[in-house]
């Protein structure tokens, strides 16, 4: 487990023909086709390597079911286990793209709309397909070698692998996908080239095609060689090597949120002064800044420090920073309030800042003591995605689509408890009166972010409703509750 205690990203991606079009899985029969023009639930695939045979795969439908062929080439996907059918095998190409081989019938699979089959001897271009991965764009990036983690160092023009801990916003690198090339963006909207600079405009070299090798991923430049950490700070950019070793991989690994907090008396929550948490000082460092790991089964939450350990409720409701595991003690409820939240310990009690800014969990009732401001320090690139798809600038109107297949990269400013978002071109996003959220204001106004449930927050509109994409695909802050097309992966 690497020290982050995130997991590698389930690989999914769509497969993209030689037309451009994608593999599609329809619920109607099991049936799968390559029609689909864009990346959508149906278009997603899941990669699952076998236990034995590292080099045998199978690709998991949205549905939960398998993609097969038998001895006469016929493709179905309704398997719901791993059967000899099911096994196909990766040739990748020079290009990036894959051929799947049947590994029980060694035929390659391909075609095109409807006509799919897996009987092919040879691989022509109907056999190959490109890899458009479907996690969401912004993740931490371990190097497989060297056990570290990449950062943006702003000194020095470069990205370094030399974190044991993710941290900070200079650890979060976007993929931006174009023309079936991917580009590694820094927390500053830089790219990286493959010399190792990092450029302001993304072009030919810093482009680069997404190869998979055991699990892992490897980034090969327009040159044909392949990213890798170079020299003692690990600086990351294109070496020698036309094959990828294990120095040329690397796993994506989800972002998780890390905050400040504010309490009552206008001070950062710290460990700056020991082990013990206290909101005592006025400016954000490392000793200020916590990672909150919220569980999926009962959406507490854990605060994580930069040293890897965790807040935990000792004797007296105090709350102290040495737990290396994580327990019951470790784990908070999380009430939000608007603008503020307040913070349940396993005692029962809510977290209250005394006088002298020392932090207890004795409260029975939360008053002004007891609130807390959490401010979202790691996503200042707010790329949000909903049930449908991401949210994206309506081509022809001020509104916002909530259904994309492509995102749009939204800046998240904060100020006063509050957030405002941007978007490509400077404007500010509001609720209109009937209730459509617009991107083209000239002046900012506030909204609230709930940090829910694992990988997803809601977004709560001045008017106190709940922002949300409609039937339609049309971004609107009208959410009177929390349904799932409120919630947004970011």
């Amino acid at each position: 487990m690497p020290a982050n205690g995130s997991h590698p990203l389930k690989l999914q991606f769509g497969l993209i023909n030689h037309e451009g079009r994608y593999l599609t899985a329809e619920a109607f029969g099991f049936k799968v086709n390559a029609s689909a023009p864009s990346l959508k639930k149906k278009q997603i695939w899941t990669l699952e390597q076998d236990s034995q045979d590292t080099q045998v795969i199978y690709l998991r439908s949205h549905l939960g079911r398998y993609l097969a062929s038998d001895k006469d080439g016929k493709v179905t996907c309704e398997a719901d286990g791993h059967n000899s059918d099911c096994r196909f095998v990766i040739v990748a190409q020079s290009d990036g793209r894959w051929a799947l081989q049947s590994e029980q019938h060694l035929r390659f699979f391909g075609g095109s709309r409807d006509y799919l089959s897996c009987f092919a001897q040879v691989i022509t271009d109907a056999e190959l397909w490109a890899l458009h991965l479907a996690l969401h764009p912004q993740a931490n990036m371990l190097s497989v070698a060297r056990k570290r983690y990449a950062r943006l160092s702003i000194e020095d023009g470069e990205i370094t692998m030399d974190l044991n801990i993710p941290w900070g916003v200079a650890a979060l690198l976007t993929l931006t996908y174009l023309d079936g090339k991917y580009c590694l963006k820094t927390c500053d909207s830089r790219f990286l080239s493959n010399d190792g600079k990092l450029l302001t405009q993304s072009g030919r070299t810093t482009a680069y095609t997404l190869e998979l090798k055991c699990g892992k991923l490897a980034f090969k430049d327009c040159e044909g060689k392949y990213l890798s950490p170079m020299g003692p700070t690990g600086t990351l950019r294109s070496g020698r090597c036309s094959k990828p070793g294990k120095d040329e991989l690397f796993d994506l690994e989800e972002s998780h949120p890390q905050v400040v907090l504010i309490a009552a008396n206008g001070r950062y929550v710290s460990i700056r002064t020991g082990v013990s948490l206290a909101a005592n000082q006025e400016d954000e460092t490392d000793t200020e800044t916590f990672q909150m790991e919220i569980d999926k089964e009962t959406r507490k939450c854990t605060f994580r420090t930069s040293q890897g350990n965790y807040w935990a409720l000792v004797a007296h409701g105090s709350i102290d920073s040495t737990a290396t595991e994580v327990s019951a003690n470790t784990m908070f409820a999380v009430e939000w309030l608007g603008q503020k939240a307040a913070l349940k310990a396993n005692n029962g009690k809510y977290i209250c800042t005394k006088k002298n800014g020392q932090i207890l969990a004795v409260s029975d009732s939360v008053g002004e003591d007891e609130q807390l401001t959490l401010k979202l320090i790691n996503r200042p690139m707010l790329i949000l995605r909903g049930s449908n798809g991401f949210i994206c600038h309506h081509r022809n109107s001020n509104t916002l689509d909530a259904s994309r297949s492509i995102y749009d990269i939204f800046t998240l400013e904060f100020g006063n408890g509050a957030y405002h978002i941007k978007g490509v071109d400077g404007r500010f996003w509001y609720v209109n009166n009937a209730g459509l959220v617009c991107s083209d204001g000239d002046v900012p106004e506030d909204f609230s972010l709930e940090l829910l449930e694992h990988g997803r927050l809601a977004i709560r509109a001045k008017n106190g409703k709940y922002l949300r994409g409609d039937q339609g695909g049309t971004l609107k802050g009208d959410g009177l509750s929390l349904s799932s097309s409120a919630l947004w992966e970011y």
